[in-house]
């Protein structure tokens, strides 16, 4: 019952309260973000795709660690989401700063991300924790290719967006340090193709 309910707690909080960040956002303040329409409405759209990936980031661990009997490894999945409740504040802030919406299909990627952690989760907390290890990776490479996409006079999002980059590639070490088993190739060509179909689609829903 206690996990139904800070399941339930989590999920709740994510999807329709305003996330409170544990850290101050990433800024540059000795530069100025100055965009033009069409850079703004790209930026928006970029922040609006991360904002999605800490949505999910909250449902996958949120259900890794419900599905985990080591107790050890559940404060694991906890903290690794205290530090994504940092990435959806600020993602979320970033948003209203340019005046534009979350994803519209929050609450589907949310229950999409949820049960992938417990099946994960279900088949042991080396596979698991090998989920995370190359969701991670992925995350950090898509991460990567946003700075290589937002306007350069984004200081304000490319400062939340390489921090975020490097917040991953550490959950990502953490996981294979912890144990986590290599996915074969088929699994991570198979996350992949899942990612670019959420990444397309919230860029503009």
């Amino acid at each position: 019952m206690d996990k139904f309910l800070i399941t339930a707690d989590t999920t709740l909080r994510t999807l329709f309260s305003t996330p409170a960040a544990t850290q101050p956002c990433p800024t540059l303040p000795t530069s100025e973000t100055q965009l033009d329409p069409a850079q703004k409405q790209l930026a928006g759209s970029l922040m609006r795709v991360n904002h999605v990936g800490e949505v999910c980031a909250q449902a996958l661990y949120t259900a890794q660690a419900a599905a985990t009997s080591n107790p050890a490894l559940r404060e694991h999945f906890k903290q690794a989401a205290r530090q994504e409740t940092d990435h959806l504040a600020w993602t979320r802030g970033r948003l209203d700063e340019l005046g534009a919406r979350p994803s519209l299909l929050n609450p589907l990627w949310y229950a999409g991300a949820f049960g992938l952690g417990l099946l994960a989760g279900r088949l042991g907390d080396r596979v698991s924790l090998g989920f995370v290890a190359e969701t991670e990776k992925q995350v950090e490479a898509h991460l990567q290719s946003h700075l290589e996409r937002l306007p350069q006079e984004d200081h304000a999002s490319r400062a939340i967006v390489a921090q975020m980059k490097s917040d991953e590639a550490e959950h990502a070490a953490q996981a294979t340090q912890a144990g986590a088993v290599e996915l074969p190739p088929p699994v991570k060509a198979l996350m992949r193709a899942a990612a670019r179909v959420m990444t397309r689609t919230a860029h503009y829903i």
